[in-house]
């Protein structure tokens, strides 16, 4: 029987000795590539978190001191020590075990955290309400995987350093990477330590006098202070958070379970806020990920748990690719354009701009909100920034979007992938919010193509926009085949049109293939009916107005949170033109979604073309059309 089978809770890791400990640890690498390869999910942040979860869990008593994971895609070790290993079939599935903490999951999980530089900012004020109400807990919040690049973590640490009773031990998972290899300053301070041909030495007197450490809080902390203190040029780190007013503890060897423990141990006894700093190897125990120098094994589709090779066989290219290369067709054309990331260099598609202008490619770090100001300022100097983010991280920087590029008139653009239902990560990383958050931004344009064409059109359209910001969206799906316009009027793309049409079908981005399934139905049931892409959701297209006027129904169809969407705009726009055409917005439910499959999601919001087209013809029948009752069950 396997020494995994065995633990079903932190308890029962209490009585293993060091041996079954590295046993253990073993087993549970094992476990996770077989799982994860399945699955698919984050596996390189979590081979590196193993011997590091484990001694957490050992020291601390958890739920009672909170265990808080920022990025919380690291909590894997965290799950299966809490007794959910027997769920992992399920990773990421529908009804199935989430990615990420789930509160619904275990009372272990206190905080479902799924975007980065948070975690800080939960401990201090759980901690500071554990404190005001006269309750022994100790908080322990996990930062890694890049967070600290976070302007928010700074604020954080901040408050804490200034809190000397706060019950609260702060472990920085140190792996010097978010996606890629962490960038910036502090990236640099801590590398330096890193690659310090002295390192190893440090380690080795660091473990030994720890070991030798008395359990006392304030003793075990003025001994490793002293030691630190007296290695104050080699190790950068301390002076950094030190001079900040925090005790600083490490480095620790991160894979050292035993070191791991008594640093925690003492941490956990000084009685106030301390600073652990743990070295971790992302991907740590599979060499297919320990070699892959882009991202460790970051996140991973299905794959050979042997070799780590791919086990996809779509051949179909992704939105991502069309746009990373005709970002470097216009780059070639342009030399104005440069490109931004906030740590998603390779995720995002940047990666190729990068390797063929390096010197036009800015990394920022996990700092959406610097990034946004930052490329109002490249603006200004007279360059036409690429700002290519995941849709749902933009929510993070909509005040520098408003103030600090459209209030300017920055001609920057910004492009969002993973739009709309991204499915698996859950309710955090559905891109469903930009398209209504952005609707009160002045002299913004938004575009939603519905093909490769239209995409590399509206990316050459956006980066000669120079006098307000631009906004290009698609979904993490492959791209359909393209769909070209039998028409167009003024601008707006018609796609389907049959004879005395009385429905207009308005289809933007992802959703365009919907429409036209509406529309084939609705033609099936003799219906007339024309479907059409606006092209440019933002600014409304008086046009599209005007064909709206014509018809008996209008029915807007988005990738996107249904209130203060794109339907929601139109019908806003038509009723302000004096447009009494009835209109029905189909959208995503303004819920957080559980995770699960797009398709699934999409089948259970009824935002599928069926569900589309049965509304239609109820609403038609309502309003006396001669069409027979029938119609209505046969749709």
């Amino acid at each position: 029987m396997a020494l995994l089978d065995s633990i079903a809770s932190p308890r029962d890791l209490r009585p293993l000795s060091t041996q079954q400990l590295l046993q253990l640890s073993e087993e549970i690498r094992a476990f996770l590539i077989h799982q994860v390869s399945r699955t698919g999910g984050h596996l390189g942040p979590n081979l590196g978190v193993v011997e590091l979860t484990i001694a957490l869990h050992r020291v601390f008593d958890s739920p009672q001191d909170p265990i808080i994971f920022d990025t919380g895609h690291q909590s894997y070790v965290h799950k299966i020590l809490t007794g959910r290993q027997d769920r992992f079939p399920t990773l990421k599935q529908r009804n199935g075990l989430s990615g990420y903490p789930s509160r619904a999951e275990s009372r272990h999980d206190w905080v479902e955290n799924q975007h980065a530089s948070t975690s800080l900012s939960y401990a201090d004020g759980l901690a500071k309400a554990f404190r005001q109400q006269g309750r022994k807990r100790t908080v322990v919040a996990v930062i890694g995987d890049g967070a600290l690049t976070g302007g928010m973590a700074w604020e954080a640490l901040n408050n804490i350093a200034a809190a000397d009773d706060l019950p609260l031990v702060i472990v920085v998972n140190d792996n010097g990477r978010s996606y890629t290899p962490t960038v910036g300053g502090l990236a640099n301070h801590l590398t330096g330590l890193r690659t310090n041909p002295r390192y190893e030495q440090i380690l080795d007197v660091i473990k030994r006098n720890v070991s030798r450490a008395p359990l006392v809080g304030q003793a075990a902390y003025e001994m490793l202070h002293g030691i630190k203190t007296g290695l104050k040029d080699v190790l950068a780190p301390q002076g950094l958070f030190s001079d900040l007013g925090l005790k600083y503890v490490g480095p620790i060897d991160g894979h050292d379970e035993a070191a791991l423990e008594r640093a925690f141990q003492q941490a956990k006894q000084f009685g106030g806020p301390v600073l652990v700093h743990c070295l971790t190897r992302k991907g740590n125990g599979f060499k297919a990920a320990e070699d892959n120098e882009e991202d460790r094994f970051h996140a991973v589709g299905k794959i050979d748990e042997v070799t780590g090779r791919s086990l996809s066989t779509s051949s179909a290219p992704t939105w991502t690719e069309v746009f990373a290369d005709e970002l470097v067709t216009l780059g070639r054309e342009d030399d104005r354009l440069v490109a931004i990331t906030a740590a998603m260099l390779y995720p995002t598609g940047l990666n190729r701009f990068a390797r063929e202008f390096p010197d036009r490619t800015f990394d920022v770090g996990i700092a959406e909100q610097h990034a946004v100001t930052s490329a109002a300022g490249l603006a200004m100097g007279g360059l036409h920034p690429v700002f290519a983010v995941y849709a749902t991280f933009l929510n993070r920087a909509f005040d520098q979007v408003l103030m600090d590029v459209a209030l300017h008139r920055c001609g920057v653009t910004f492009v969002l992938d993973r739009s709309g239902i991204t499915g698996s990560d859950g309710a955090s990383h559905n891109g469903m919010w930009d398209m209504s958050i952005l609707q009160v931004v002045p002299g913004l344009y938004l575009a939603a193509p519905r093909d490769a064409t239209r995409l590399r059109e509206a990316l050459r359209r956006a980066t000669s926009i120079d006098d307000g910001p631009s906004v290009i969206r698609y979904s993490k799906e492959s791209v359909p085949d393209d769909i070209a316009a039998v028409e167009q009027v003024d601008g707006v793309d018609v796609l389907l049109k049959n004879e005395n049409p009385r429905v207009l079908v308005v289809g933007y981005g992802q959703m365009v293939e919907t429409a036209l399934g509406v529309g084939d139905r609705l033609a099936d049931q003799g219906i007339g009916v024309t479907v059409v892409d606006p092209v440019w959701a933002l600014p409304v297209n008086p046009a599209l107005v005007e064909l709206a006027a014509g018809h008996e129904l209008v029915i807007s169809i988005e990738d996107n949170g249904v209130v203060g969407g794109c339907g929601a705009r139109l019908a806003q726009e038509m009723r302000l033109a004096g447009v009494t055409t009835p209109v029905r917005e189909f959208g995503i439910e303004q819920r957080f979604l559980e995770h699960g499959s797009r398709s699934v999601l999409l089948e259970e919001m009824g935002l599928t073309p069926q569900n589309i087209a049965r509304f239609a013809v109820e609403a038609i029948v309502r309003n006396e059309s001669p069409l027979p009752s029938s119609a209505i069950e046969q749709s």
